[in-house]
């Protein structure tokens, strides 16, 4: 039986597990969530698997899995890719995956959802999340210029993880020019077999 991934191609979450089970090549079902409905009030399908009302979750085995990253490292380790090759990766990969959830997934997501959904631009919220930005994509530059990916030579879960809100910066009005390890990087990722956009990964009913 596939898994089943609920979701919504804007979710930079919903993305990450879309994007890890494509670039493994695992086949699932989708099943796109109205997440303009909330969580209360969206089908019973949806709202008996998503344990905190919110996407993906990702049921893989009967068994509903909730959280991103926490998919992430399920994944990796169940089918061992993706960084779920070894113990030490798959430490290494964790490392990486709590960083993103407190500073890239925390600083461009609220950013992005400030500038593109709700249209603020300006005020001190939006200036104190751009210059932690900054703090997060130096960091990430930084790391990134020492080798093609974060784990070494091939793909993992820490670089979905990290690179899947970058995929959305434009939302953000964030020009990646000035941090070119990153963009050499992002470059990399949509080389690899298995990559596809959100839309396409994650496609929602016909406008």
């Amino acid at each position: 039986m596939s898994p089943v991934l609920y979701g919504h191609h804007e979710s930079g979450h919903s993305f990450k597990v879309a994007l890890a089970l494509s670039l493994a090549g695992i086949r699932y079902d989708f099943r796109w969530v109205d997440l303009s409905t909330p969580p209360e009030r969206r089908p019973a399908e949806v709202r008996a698997v998503s344990k905190f009302g919110e996407v993906p979750v990702l049921v893989d085995d009967g068994v509903p899995l909730v959280q991103s990253n926490a998919i992430l490292l399920h994944l990796a380790r169940k089918h061992r890719c993706l960084g779920g090759e070894t113990e030490a990766r798959h430490a290494l990969s964790r490392e990486w995956l709590f960083w993103e959830a407190n500073r890239v997934g925390f600083s461009l997501a609220n950013l992005r959802h400030l500038v593109y959904f709700d249209g603020c631009s300006e005020g001190p919220v939006v200036d104190w999340l751009r210059s932690r930005l900054v703090q997060d994509l130096a960091r990430l530059d930084a790391e990134l210029a020492a080798g093609p990916f974060l784990l070494g030579d091939a793909i993992s879960v820490a670089d979905v993880s990290c690179c899947a809100y970058l995929t959305f910066a434009h939302q953000a009005q964030l020009d990646l020019a000035s941090w070119p390890s990153i963009e050499r990087w992002l470059a990399r990722i949509a080389e690899q077999p298995g990559w596809r956009p959100p839309h396409q990964l994650m496609p929602g009913p016909a406008p």
